[in-house]
Order: structure tokens, then C-alpha cells, then sequence
């Protein structure tokens, strides 16, 4: 197998659209079955920072940062760079402004890593998505080989080339691309359900506990209660 693979299938470009217009990482992770969410270990380094688009996986040797100047020239308009670091943030700041200058130039919608980066005010300033697990102005080297477009894992979450990633404020869920479809439907018909309950709520007719039908699970619990 190639270190660097570039044909590969993604999750089609109309759908990820559709993703895009969800409102929070939550409801796709419940629809997922509470899986394949990053489990908030890695954070947007600006707030309020949103990215949907298909994966481009790297693995990269923590301290070195060589094949992602080689991923730059291979990013394709929408991608998602996904950069597998092995959790490493003491090493350095394997991304930095420039190459989120670069890689807006090429259309990437974002990077999420569980590295470390820097320059992240610049960051924002290009009003470039970044979700990473830590912030380290060390510089790395640039000496060693990685991959490119090959499964990763991060946080314990598998990753392959062209699955869909959502990320916000909140979390990083991956859709793997097969499945896509099916989830997107059950996340539809869960945030409108959301939207009816939220309604709801807003016009006093009760709270989570009556409405969702918690006081029928609570009861179960056989816990005792001071009386009024």
C-alpha cells in the first residue's frame, strides 16, 4: 500500500450540505447511538467555530510536521483535514497560521487534530476552523515520513478518509460514510422532534421531566420523597 493514497470515496457533497445545516454535534452523536464522538477532548481554538465537510486523513510522527506541507498540496475544496498526532501536545505546534492560510487557499473547511497548534488569534482572524487538543508555540521538525489518506484513530475514534466530520463548540462526531444516509434521516427527525419539545417548554407546559416522559422512568427507581 502507498504512503500517500489519493483516490478514495467520500461522503457526497449534497449530503454533507444537509449535515451542515444541523444544529449541534449532539444530536448526531445520539443518532449515532451515542457513539463516535471525540468525547470534548479536543476543542475549537476560537469559540463558536463550525466545520462539516469530508474527511482527509494524516498521521503524522509527534514533533514533525513534514507531511502535512505535502497535504496541502493535495487537498481537494471541502475537505476536512483530520490530523492523527497520538494525542501528542507537548512535542510542539505541528499547525500554524500560514498553513491555515495555505490550506484556505486550496478550500479545506477546517483541520481537527488531537495535536497541539499555534498562531490561533491568526487563526481566527482568517475565520479558519481549527479543533485541536492543545495550543503550543513550539516549533517541530521537519524530518520523518507519515501517511497520508489512510484510517486513523483519534480519541479512541475510528477514522477514514472521505467519512463525514462534523464539529462545534461542543464536540467532533464522525459519520463513517456508509452509514450517512441513515443517520442524517434519524438526526432530521430527532431535531424536529427537539424543535416541537423546545416550543413546548417555552410556552409553560412543563419541563424535560413531564414532557419526555422522565417522571415515568423516575418512577421506576423507587426513590423515596419527602411529601409537600
Amino acid at each position: 500500500m502507498y504512503d500517500i493514497i489519493k483516490r478514495y470515496e467520500k461522503v457526497p457533497a449534497e449530503l454533507v450540505e444537509k449535515y451542515a445545516a444541523f444544529e449541534e454535534s449532539a444530536s448526531i452523536h445520539e443518532s449515532m447511538g451515542r457513539k463516535n464522538a471525540f468525547g470534548g477532548a479536543v476543542k475549537p481554538v476560537w469559540p463558536g467555530s463550525r466545520v462539516c465537510g469530508p474527511a482527509f486523513t494524516v498521521h503524522c510522527r509527534p514533533g514533525d510536521n513534514a507531511i502535512l506541507h505535502k497535504a496541502l498540496d493535495l487537498l481537494q475544496p471541502g475537505d476536512v483535514l483530520v490530523v492523527a498526532y497520538e494525542g501528542d501536545t507537548r512535542t510542539g505546534g505541528m499547525w500554524g497560521g500560514m498553513m491555515s492560510a495555505s490550506a484556505q487557499t486550496k478550500g479545506c473547511r477546517g483541520l481537527v487534530t488531537d495535536g497541539a497548534v499555534r498562531d490561533t488569534m491568526l487563526m481566527k482572524e482568517l475565520d479558519f476552523p481549527v479543533f485541536a487538543q492543545g495550543v503550543n508555540v513550539v516549533g517541530t521538525t521537519k524530518a520523518f515520513p507519515g501517511t497520508i489518506n489512510h484510517t486513523v484513530t483519534i480519541c479512541g475514534v475510528t477514522v477514514r478518509p472521505g467519512d463525514l466530520i462534523f464539529a462545534d463548540n461542543d464536540d467532533v462526531v464522525v459519520v463513517p460514510r456508509e452509514t450517512a444516509q441513515e443517520v442524517y434521516d434519524i438526526t432530521l427527525a430527532r431535531e424536529q422532534k427537539e424543535e416541537i419539545l423546545l416550543r413546548r417548554i417555552k410556552n409553560g407546559e412543563g419541563t424535560t421531566y413531564n414532557l419526555s416522559g422522565f417522571d415515568k422512568i423516575v418512577e421506576t427507581l423507587n426513590l423515596t420523597e419527602e411529601p409537600d
